[in-house]
């Protein structure tokens, strides 16, 4: 399997698929809590509608948050005839936490993302919640990667599927969102799934890739919840899938039944934000994927 020079493109995936959605087991329906329920027996990509507008998420989720994310699991589901560099070193980052700061807030105008089969949120006096990408983006490179690595991330004026993240080296990862669904079970409950491709530019050459990030948020049901419980916990899962580039491709399935050749499952922690800065970016592991 082709191998890759540069650990930062691997890293970024881990960071990055937090960012575009921010792990308790809680009962589900629908095709996305059915998916979660069947980790780690993921034999193909999730149902999806092409991405136009921005993800929109329940009211419950707006403001800032403080994040502790902490790796659970991690799965090669086509070991050992493919297993994507990085993956064996990263058993070692198990229940190892990475906090970072995020926000997410109300949006005057934004096209609210349909259901497949649930209904979706619905935003009380017309406002809809959306995440700061830009903002969300910086915090959780910087968490993962260190503050002297990352130099911006950029979100299209045009578009928030489309994404730039800027490193040092004249190193930039683009991220664009092609897909996604969303299911509201329960008013406190909410899952979406988002497939987006990665662009890396200033390896020696080109690389791409795709990657699925599937996640379950659980409001707390206590209204005054202490200091040290989360008011909000998520199940996160996210896939890596060969490009048409890798060698391996067609190992993975190809174009008729792309399976994941990584697996990682998180559990996020949102706590109210503090007034201390220093939770922002703070890290005790770096995930190499």
């Amino acid at each position: 399997m082709k191998q890759w020079s540069f650990d930062w493109r691997n890293l970024l995936w881990c960071c990055l698929s937090i960012l575009i959605m921010l792990w308790q087991p809680i009962a589900q329906a629908g095709p996305l809590g059915d998916r979660i329920a069947a980790f780690p027996q993921w034999q193909e990509q999730p149902p999806v509608q092409a991405a136009k507008g921005d993800l929109v998420y329940p009211e419950w989720l707006a403001g800032n948050w403080d994040v502790t994310s902490t790796l659970v699991d991690l799965v090669a589901p086509l070991a050992p005839e493919v297993i994507t560099p990085g993956f064996e070193s990263n058993r070692q980052y198990l229940q190892q936490p990475v906090q970072f700061r995020v926000r997410f807030a109300p949006a005057a105008t934004s096209n609210k993302p349909k259901s497949l089969l649930l209904p979706t949120t619905r935003p009380e006096n017309g406002v809809e919640v959306v995440a700061d990408r830009a903002f969300n983006g910086l915090n959780i490179a910087k968490a993962y990667l260190g503050d002297r690595a990352v130099l911006a991330v950029k979100v299209d004026p045009h578009s928030p599927n489309r994404q730039i993240t800027l490193l040092r080296g004249d190193r930039q990862l683009i991220s664009i969102v092609t897909g996604r669904a969303t299911e509201t079970p329960q008013a406190d409950q909410f899952i979406t799934t988002e497939v987006f491709q990665q662009q890396f530019r200033g390896a020696p050459q080109l690389y791409f890739n795709q990657v699925e990030t599937t996640t379950s948020y659980q409001k707390s049901a206590q209204k005054s919840a202490a200091a040290e419980n989360p008011a909000i916990v998520a199940d996160q899962i996210t896939a890596v899938y060969l490009s048409p580039q890798d060698p391996d491709y067609f190992k993975a399935g190809g174009l008729s039944n792309r399976r994941p050749v990584a697996l990682y499952r998180y559990r996020l922690d949102f706590f109210p934000a503090s007034s201390a800065a220093s939770v922002i970016g703070t890290s005790t592991v770096k995930t190499v994927r």
